[in-house]
């Protein structure tokens, strides 16, 4: 599956990369280039806020020559059968949120062990309800699943413009090893929300980066 979701997003970025320049309009900014720019060296997590059901479409652009491999939500794939197919073949790992469905986490470790890139966007849905005030709280899949394969978790910020005026604009952040953020006076499970605030703590730093960057 890794091979074949490489293979297709090796098409589509070639057939696309002309019309995503006006779709997306994409504005990449790196908080310190030295340390983590667009191109990521082995197996990663990526962490993104979520703002857009075309995040995902997105960073496979900002990410240009890495497969990035998403945790999409069940809702995605029942839309219709044209779209789950995109999807199945653009390699997004499906999760059924409704029924404390965990089997995406063995492929999502299998990704990694394989040194891909899994992506995640911890809100779990776009914050579109009212009184919602993004990011939303996170959720603590990503935290499990970077102790288990040891592999750094990469902040990304974006505003999530698409398809509306100005530019979408990302901002990549420097990696985390989450499991220095562990305290031994806590939990596995109080550890594990420690580490979603933090992730959110910092996407809201790069947010307020982005806004100093203009």
């Amino acid at each position: 599956m890794m091979y074949k979701a490489r293979l297709f997003q090796s098409f589509f970025k070639a057939t696309a990369v002309i019309p995503q320049r006006f779709v997306f309009r994409l504005k990449v900014f790196r908080e310190d280039r030295r340390v983590q720019g667009r191109h990521i060296k082995g197996p990663a997590i990526i962490v993104s806020n979520h703002l857009s059901v075309y995040d995902y479409i997105a960073l496979i652009f900002v990410f240009f020559f890495r497969t990035t491999r998403g945790i999409a939500a069940e809702v995605l794939f029942c839309k219709n059968i044209f779209l789950s197919l995109f999807l199945r073949l653009l390699g997004l790992v499906r999760v059924n949120r409704g029924e404390h469905d965990f089997a995406f986490e063995d492929k999502a470790a299998r990704i990694l062990e394989d040194g891909g890139i899994v992506v995640f966007h911890p809100e779990g849905r776009v914050p579109d309800q009212p009184g919602d005030v993004p990011p939303l709280p996170f959720k603590t899949g990503f935290a499990y699943l970077a102790m288990r394969c040891g592999v750094p978790v990469i902040p990304v910020y974006t505003n999530g413009r698409v398809f509306r005026r100005g530019r979408c604009v990302y901002v990549i952040g420097t990696p985390v090893d989450v499991r220095s953020l562990c305290r031994k006076d806590m939990s596995e499970n109080e550890n594990m929300h420690l580490i979603a605030d933090f992730m959110r703590n910092r996407i809201q730093e790069l947010e307020r980066y982005s806004d100093e960057r203009g």
